[in-house]
Protein backbone atom coordinates (compact mmCIF):
# COMPACT_ATOMS: atom_id res chain seq x y z
CA UNK A 1 0.00 0.00 0.00
CA UNK A 2 1.08 3.33 -1.21
CA UNK A 3 1.20 5.97 2.26
CA UNK A 4 -0.70 8.84 1.81
CA UNK A 5 0.15 11.18 4.75
CA UNK A 6 -0.87 14.51 5.07
CA UNK A 7 1.82 16.21 7.26
CA UNK A 8 -0.84 18.74 8.78
CA UNK A 9 -2.21 16.14 10.57
CA UNK A 10 1.15 16.27 13.10
CA UNK A 11 0.29 19.50 14.12
CA UNK A 12 -3.09 17.87 15.85
CA UNK A 13 -1.30 16.12 18.06
CA UNK A 14 -1.42 18.04 21.47
CA UNK A 15 2.17 19.03 22.39
CA UNK A 16 4.27 20.78 25.05
CA UNK A 17 7.41 22.93 24.14
CA UNK A 18 9.78 22.26 26.80
CA UNK A 19 13.97 22.87 26.77
CA UNK A 20 15.77 19.69 27.42
CA UNK A 21 19.27 20.23 28.47
CA UNK A 22 22.82 18.11 28.97
CA UNK A 23 26.24 18.64 29.31
CA UNK A 24 29.68 17.03 28.92
CA UNK A 25 32.77 18.02 30.45
CA UNK A 26 32.11 21.81 30.90
CA UNK A 27 30.21 22.65 28.43
CA UNK A 28 26.37 23.05 28.15
CA UNK A 29 23.86 22.70 25.58
CA UNK A 30 19.91 22.93 25.42
CA UNK A 31 17.18 22.64 22.60
CA UNK A 32 13.60 23.36 22.43
CA UNK A 33 11.34 19.73 22.01
CA UNK A 34 8.07 19.18 21.76
CA UNK A 35 8.77 15.95 23.17
CA UNK A 36 8.43 15.46 26.87
CA UNK A 37 6.77 12.36 27.90
CA UNK A 38 5.72 10.83 31.40
CA UNK A 39 6.59 6.89 30.83
CA UNK A 40 5.65 5.67 34.43
CA UNK A 41 4.99 6.81 37.69
CA UNK A 42 6.22 4.30 40.25
CA UNK A 43 9.49 4.83 39.07
CA UNK A 44 8.89 7.87 37.96
CA UNK A 45 10.19 8.04 34.19
CA UNK A 46 10.44 10.50 30.99
CA UNK A 47 11.33 10.09 27.77
CA UNK A 48 12.86 12.88 25.37
CA UNK A 49 13.02 12.28 21.35
CA UNK A 50 15.92 14.20 20.50
CA UNK A 51 17.56 14.72 16.80
CA UNK A 52 20.84 13.11 15.94
CA UNK A 53 22.56 16.05 14.46
CA UNK A 54 21.61 18.19 17.11
CA UNK A 55 24.87 18.67 20.05
CA UNK A 56 22.37 18.17 22.85
CA UNK A 57 22.16 14.64 21.66
CA UNK A 58 25.73 14.08 21.35
CA UNK A 59 25.68 15.02 25.25
CA UNK A 60 22.88 13.24 26.36
CA UNK A 61 24.98 9.96 24.85
CA UNK A 62 27.81 11.09 26.73
CA UNK A 63 26.84 12.53 29.93
CA UNK A 64 23.68 9.77 30.24
CA UNK A 65 21.66 12.39 31.78
CA UNK A 66 19.19 15.24 30.96
CA UNK A 67 16.79 17.76 32.19
CA UNK A 68 13.44 19.25 31.19
CA UNK A 69 12.13 22.62 31.83
CA UNK A 70 8.48 22.95 31.75
CA UNK A 71 8.12 26.94 29.62
CA UNK A 72 5.54 28.99 30.84
CA UNK A 73 2.72 30.43 27.91
CA UNK A 74 4.55 33.98 27.91
CA UNK A 75 7.78 32.50 26.95
CA UNK A 76 8.77 35.46 24.76
CA UNK A 77 10.34 34.49 21.10
CA UNK A 78 13.36 35.88 21.56
CA UNK A 79 14.22 33.75 24.49
CA UNK A 80 12.99 30.64 22.46
CA UNK A 81 14.94 31.72 19.39
CA UNK A 82 18.69 30.61 20.28
CA UNK A 83 17.34 27.14 21.49
CA UNK A 84 15.46 26.41 18.63
CA UNK A 85 17.24 28.06 16.22
CA UNK A 86 20.83 28.21 16.69
CA UNK A 87 23.59 25.52 17.29
CA UNK A 88 25.28 25.46 20.68
CA UNK A 89 28.31 24.94 18.18
CA UNK A 90 28.24 28.24 17.10
CA UNK A 91 27.10 30.49 20.50
CA UNK A 92 27.14 29.80 23.90
CA UNK A 93 23.38 29.36 25.15
CA UNK A 94 23.48 30.05 28.63
CA UNK A 95 25.62 33.06 28.46
CA UNK A 96 22.28 35.26 29.17
CA UNK A 97 20.06 32.83 30.49
CA UNK A 98 19.18 32.58 34.51
CA UNK A 99 19.73 28.76 35.20
CA UNK A 100 21.35 26.74 38.09
CA UNK A 101 23.09 23.35 38.33
CA UNK A 102 21.25 20.31 39.23
CA UNK A 103 22.07 17.54 41.01
CA UNK A 104 23.50 15.67 38.14
CA UNK A 105 25.38 18.57 36.67
CA UNK A 106 22.79 19.53 33.78
CA UNK A 107 21.73 22.71 33.80
CA UNK A 108 18.21 24.08 35.23
CA UNK A 109 16.82 26.89 33.31
CA UNK A 110 14.72 28.90 35.87
CA UNK A 111 13.69 31.69 33.69
CA UNK A 112 10.35 31.53 31.78
CA UNK A 113 10.22 28.00 33.41
CA UNK A 114 7.35 26.33 36.00
CA UNK A 115 8.88 23.57 36.43
CA UNK A 116 11.77 21.38 36.00
CA UNK A 117 13.13 17.63 36.14
CA UNK A 118 16.08 15.86 35.72
CA UNK A 119 16.19 12.24 34.79
CA UNK A 120 19.65 9.64 34.12
CA UNK A 121 19.17 7.92 31.20
CA UNK A 122 18.58 3.97 31.34
CA UNK A 123 17.47 3.37 27.96
CA UNK A 124 17.44 4.69 24.18
CA UNK A 125 15.79 3.66 21.73
CA UNK A 126 17.27 4.53 17.92
CA UNK A 127 14.99 5.98 15.35
CA UNK A 128 16.86 6.58 12.99
CA UNK A 129 16.85 10.47 12.64
CA UNK A 130 16.52 10.65 15.85
CA UNK A 131 16.65 8.62 19.88
CA UNK A 132 14.28 8.36 22.07
CA UNK A 133 16.32 8.60 25.91
CA UNK A 134 13.93 7.27 28.63
CA UNK A 135 15.76 7.84 31.89
CA UNK A 136 14.64 7.86 35.47
CA UNK A 137 13.70 10.95 37.15
CA UNK A 138 16.04 11.92 39.99
CA UNK A 139 14.69 15.71 40.59
CA UNK A 140 11.94 17.44 40.30
CA UNK A 141 10.94 20.98 41.82
CA UNK A 142 7.62 22.98 40.70
CA UNK A 143 8.98 27.15 40.16
CA UNK A 144 5.95 28.62 40.37
CA UNK A 145 2.45 28.04 38.95
CA UNK A 146 1.28 29.04 36.01
CA UNK A 147 -0.22 27.97 32.30
CA UNK A 148 2.65 25.59 30.04
CA UNK A 149 3.63 26.81 27.02
CA UNK A 150 2.02 24.27 23.80
CA UNK A 151 2.96 23.65 20.57
CA UNK A 152 0.05 24.79 19.48
CA UNK A 153 0.15 28.33 21.36
CA UNK A 154 3.46 28.43 19.78
CA UNK A 155 2.46 28.19 16.02
CA UNK A 156 -1.12 29.83 16.29
CA UNK A 157 -0.70 32.52 18.61
CA UNK A 158 3.46 33.44 18.66
CA UNK A 159 3.85 32.56 14.83
CA UNK A 160 6.39 30.24 15.28
CA UNK A 161 8.24 28.14 13.27
CA UNK A 162 9.50 24.62 13.09
CA UNK A 163 13.26 24.21 13.25
CA UNK A 164 14.75 21.60 10.32
CA UNK A 165 15.67 19.36 12.43
CA UNK A 166 12.10 18.84 14.62
CA UNK A 167 10.23 15.60 13.63
CA UNK A 168 7.13 18.62 12.66
CA UNK A 169 9.71 20.41 10.11
CA UNK A 170 7.69 21.07 6.64
CA UNK A 171 9.89 22.12 4.26
CA UNK A 172 8.47 24.63 1.61
CA UNK A 173 7.52 23.31 -1.63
Amino acid sequence: MEPKIERAVFRDLSYGLYIVTSGSEDRLNGQVVNTVIQVTSDPPRVAVIINKKNLTHEFILKSKVFSATVLEESTPMTFLGPFGFRSGRDIDKFSKVAFKEGITGCPLITEHALSVLEAEVIDQIDLGTHTIFVGNVVSSEILKKGAPLTYQYYHQVLRGKSPPNAPTYEAKQ
